[in-house]
């Protein structure tokens, strides 16, 4: 819950913004300021406070406590121009809090934390336990001195500026390891124990025996993922407290999927009991892995818990990013985190330097030159698949034309997928145009690199005789100029010539130009490979200068009838 204090009407009409877009997220503290200050910090995970921040470094002062639980605090100054992440800048979410409020109510946020400042991501923010030296080796970071990083698993962290050797250390590990005075340890969630249970199993009981199986093998309780165990003990209390307590879920599967899992230690108790030769191996090595710590029986009398423990493959990640078409004010906040979380990018040189800014220290590029497209997806599924967070870059939207459907031809279930749409050429030169997709429309590449031009020439036609409006892209180059005369040719038999065209090129780039004309007057020599055309259907009208298709025959119809009278 997100705490909002405020002490003047100027930062109550803020507060009462805030609590409107977000009202299950919030809640308003009023009466005297000091009272509502302390009410907040004891029970809110954040606060954001509508006062200057001297007033809040005073009234928060006596509160502190521990950095790791202290809340966040942000402070928003009288004339709503900035929000300042005060408190708990990366335990306590500030940072990121300072950003979502300035971007609802147009002030700016204020970030000092160092490394957020200079673009470093912090050894605190990557989402993995940690232990060590963290302010040393940051500062370190932070300084440029060299900081090795020592990967005992592959796992995708984010990028980080590492060099071979170095007097400072980032050891990502899930051996139960002491950190140096000069370490950092990253602990991956790597670990998955199965566990099974007798009915009544005591949750100290479980609890003992996965702390020391964990210990015996020199593994770090910190890098257990999730525990696992038979559907038909997915309530058992002490494998449910266990759970609970370690901080992680509990993972159940039916007796019949663990039965097929072939485990060194099978039993036929488990097989007549719930259906399975094995509960605790198979369930830990269902999801594939390297089985560290055998079945175990835990210590009382008699043995009501049984464990075992696999070491999980690492699954790199793959985001195929879409850059939209080239503004920057057009590329979407969850494409910039993308960019920011990959430590390895993969595109092409001239969109890579688009967003070569965005990117944080230590992003290895992998760029290059036009028409390398399937050799960029191998690369990019190959270092995802070798553990690495990699980004994938496509102008427009990476699912149109561009590198998803490549990359993911490659890729296997092995990685994990995610996509990032972006604002394609089609809808960009639209909004330019006014509206020439208000109905049923499709886009046609007249690139025959990849595709027969029989096989293009037959969709231009079926969408002609449709009467579906189309939008041609990669209409024309120096070695291609005879496709487009052609595919206009096709659609004016279905067409009059006063039908309106549009060509946009270069949509949303300072470059950028639109026009207006008809099928009849558009000279296909006045179009290149940076020009989306868009061709209207029977119905779609030029008003006022812009592209205009209705949404539907009937409205047509009726807007005409009403302009008529």
């Amino acid at each position: 819950m997100i705490g909002l204090i405020s002490a003047t009407s100027a930062g109550a009409a803020a507060r009462d913004r805030l609590a409107a877009a977000w009202p299950d997220r919030t809640r308003v503290y009023e009466g005297p300021v000091g009272d509502a200050v302390r009410a907040a910090f004891a029970e809110c995970e954040q606060l954001v406070c509508f006062l200057a921040t001297g007033a809040v470094v005073r009234l928060i002062a006596p509160l502190l406590g521990d950095k790791a639980a202290d809340p966040g605090v942000v402070c928003v100054d009288e004339g709503g121009r900035f929000a300042v992440s005060l408190l708990g800048g990366h335990a306590g979410g500030a940072n990121e809090l300072a950003r979502e409020v300035g971007e609802l109510l147009g002030a700016e946020p204020v970030v000092t934390t160092a490394t957020d400042a200079v673009g470093v991501a912090g050894l605190d923010t990557l989402g993995l336990p940690y232990e060590g030296a963290v302010a040393a080796v940051s500062r370190a970071l932070l300084d440029g001195e060299p900081v090795a990083l020592e990967a005992e698993l592959a796992w995708p962290l984010p990028p980080l500026p590492v060099a071979e050797r170095g007097a400072y250390t980032v050891r990502l590990t899930d051996r139960a390891l002491e950190p140096g005075p000069r370490e950092v340890l990253l602990r991956p969630p790597s670990l998955v124990v199965g566990v099974g249970a007798s009915r009544g199993a005591p949750v100290d009981e479980v609890l003992e025996l996965i702390e020391s199986a964990l210990a015996e093998a020199g593994l770090s309780v910190r890098s257990v993922a999730q525990l696992a165990t038979v559907d038909a003990k997915s309530e058992e209390p002490g494998l449910v407290g266990a759970a609970a307590r370690l901080g992680v879920p509990l993972i159940t599967y039916p007796a019949e999927e663990l039965a097929d899992v072939a485990v060194p230690n099978p039993s036929d108790a488990p097989l007549a009991a719930v259906g399975t030769p094995s509960v605790a191996e198979a369930a830990a090595l269902l999801g594939g892995g390297e089985l560290l710590v055998p079945k175990r029986k835990s210590a009382g009398h008699p043995a009501m818990a049984t464990c075992a423990v696999v070491r999980r493959p690492a699954r790199g990640r793959l985001a195929v990013v879409g850059l939209g078409p080239g503004a920057r004010d057009l590329l979407t906040p969850r494409a910039v985190a993308e960019l920011r979380r990959a430590s390895v990018l993969v595109g092409l040189d001239q969109y890579v330097d688009q967003i070569r800014d965005l990117l944080r220290p230590g992003t290895r590029v992998l760029e290059s030159g036009l028409g390398a497209e399937e050799e960029r997806a191998r690369t990019a599924v190959a270092e995802a698949r070798a553990g690495h967070a990699v980004a994938l870059i496509g102008s427009g939207d990476a699912g149109v034309y561009a590198m998803a459907s490549p990359a993911l031809a490659e890729a296997s279930d092995d990685i994990d997928v995610v996509g990032v749409p972006g604002v394609t050429a089609a809808l960009a030169a639209g909004a330019l145009l006014g509206a020439p997709l208000g109905h049923d429309h499709v886009s046609i590449s007249l690139s025959d690199l990849h595709t027969p031009w029989e096989v293009i020439e037959r969709r231009v036609r079926a969408a002609a005789e449709s009467d579906l409006v189309v939008t041609f892209y990669n209409p024309r180059s120096r070695g291609r100029d005879w496709q487009l005369p052609k595919a206009l040719a096709a659609l004016a038999e279905h067409r009059a010539p006063s039908t309106p065209v549009g060509v946009v090129r270069n949509a949303s780039r300072p470059d950028e130009s639109s026009r207006v004309t008809t099928l009849a007057a558009l000279d296909p020599a006045s179009v290149d490979m940076m020009t989306v055309v868009t061709v209207g259907n029977t119905a779609t009208r030029e008003i006022a200068g812009r592209m205009v298709t209705p949404r539907g025959y009937r409205w047509q119809a009726t807007s005409t009838e009403e302009g008529a009278r």
